[in-house]
């Protein structure tokens, strides 16, 4: 039996079309209907598709190049002056092949604007109330962007230990329940600190599992590289393993779950792996793929779900364990803030 669904202006069917190979971005600004200061400029690490919620992010942006941050900033002051925003505004964007995709607009504060305050040594929501009280962006002296020399890294904090059953898959629905902040001089060094903040600790050797769809399979040449040159043996399914030795990387091949034991939820539990890199693409492969995420955090075995988390796992490896502690109030003086 068919089920139609009747399509009107009164009744709109939206569409959702994700770009899973687009850099995923959110600028917070303030406006006074006259002037618009960029809060900050907010590079998601998990590529578009990924709930901004779950998405770990860098500010400033980490690979984002500087003329398109340029041209996002114009894109976003447009917008505000056009909608005669006064307050705070949330924008998200894409960007993807030379060009840059409005995701959606939001005339509010939203969850990032906490972080981007920390980040920036201005509480945001105090200067939008301002404006929206009368006080203009002159008035309050706050007309310039502020870009830190350093970087911080948004993670968040998912309750996945709590519930085994459930598969820890990042997606469009969001499923964190808070969040913590890393700081560093590079990205490499902040990311790493977020990921202790939040209790993933990176493995520093051991065998790496590397399995990831294809349209992630060229990039994937250099992360694997990478962790090979930083001394970790490399475990692979057949398809990702191809990839890999024809690059010249020594690869041990292991099943999938479906192709019959010893597999690699065995050897996860073997503890045999110290670190997961697994992408999927499509209903059946991602339900094929669960007991692999599912047993990584039963055994406390660090994991990404994406090839962007993959290559900043990498960054953070080189910068090694050494960890320097940084107080927010030290650091907003090194801005001027």
């Amino acid at each position: 039996m068919l089920n139609y669904v009747q399509v009107s202006e009164d009744a709109p069917v939206l569409l959702d079309h994700i770009m899973n190979a687009a850099i995923e971005v959110d600028i917070d600004s303030v406006s006074d209907t006259k002037q618009v200061v960029i809060g900050g400029i907010m590079q998601h690490i998990e590529q578009c598709g990924v709930h901004s919620g779950d998405s770990a992010c860098s500010l400033p942006p980490y690979s984002l190049p500087a003329d398109v941050q340029d041209e996002m900033r114009e894109v976003v002051k447009k917008m505000a002056i056009e909608l005669g925003v006064i307050g705070l505004m949330n924008t998200q964007l894409a960007y993807q092949d030379g060009k840059i995709y409005v995701i959606e607009v939001n005339p509010r504060a939203s969850r990032t604007v906490p972080f981007v305050s920390k980040c920036i040594g201005v509480s945001l929501a105090k200067v939008a109330a301002r404006c929206q009280a009368g006080t203009t962006l002159e008035e309050q002296g706050f007309t310039k962007e502020i870009i830190p020399d350093y970087f911080s890294v948004k993670e968040a904090v998912f309750p996945f230990n709590k519930f085994p059953a459930v598969d820890p898959i990042l997606g469009p629905e969001m499923k964190s329940t808070g969040e913590v902040m890393g700081v560093g001089d590079t990205f490499g060094e902040a990311y790493g600190k977020s990921q202790l903040g939040a209790s993933n600790r990176i493995a520093s050797s051991g065998k790496v599992f590397i399995s990831v769809r294809d349209m992630d399979k060229p990039g994937i040449v250099d992360v694997g590289r990478q962790l090979s040159d930083l001394g970790f043996k490399i475990v692979a399914t057949r398809g990702t393993a191809a990839v890999l030795t024809d690059a010249g990387l020594q690869v041990q091949v292991v099943n999938k779950v479906q192709e019959g034991r010893p597999h690699i939820v065995d050897m996860i539990k073997n503890d045999e792996i110290a670190m997961i890199i697994n992408t999927v693409e499509g209903r059946q492969a991602t339900r094929d793929s669960s007991s692999i995420r599912r047993s990584a955090e039963n055994h406390r075995v660090y994991y990404t779900t994406t090839l962007a988390a993959g290559e900043a796992v990498c960054m953070a490896l080189k910068v090694g364990t050494h960890i320097e502690v940084r107080r927010l109030q030290d650091l907003h003086k090194r801005i001027g803030a």
